[in-house]
């Protein structure tokens, strides 16, 4: 498994979750990541996305200011900080790696998907 997704669950509206993600260091290094999700009947959409160094991050505008995207290099991992989650948010996260080491919102621009893991929101 090159990249595993974890720390999804159930939270109710308003909440928080933390999700992170594990790559290999081949999928990791000098690539961007990023975070997709998808919700039951609907296509996976772009969530957030970062850069290999980090100075360049991207969201879509439905999670702008409430989802952080970051990464910790040194230990090849990628998070997504979930705020002021609503019952919208409820999705099969998704995390991925890019063909390039750029922060990118474009689907096809990613290489590398790891499994799922679902956030719940309630209301």
């Amino acid at each position: 498994v090159q990249l595993q997704a974890s720390g999804g669950g159930l939270v109710q509206a308003g909440g928080s979750l933390r999700l992170s993600c594990t790559a290999s260091r081949r999928v990791f290094s000098n690539n961007g990541m990023g975070w997709f999700r998808q919700a039951p009947g609907k296509e996976r959409e772009f969530v957030a996305g970062i850069s290999w160094r980090g100075g360049s991050t991207t969201y879509a505008d439905s999670v702008k200011g409430r989802f952080t995207i970051s990464r910790d290099n040194a230990k090849d991992m990628v998070f997504l900080q979930l705020n002021s989650l609503k019952p919208e948010d409820t999705a099969v996260y998704y995390c991925a790696a890019s063909r390039t080491s750029m922060a990118s919102r474009a689907r096809d621009d990613y290489r590398y998907w790891g499994q799922g893991t679902l956030v719940t929101v309630s209301s």
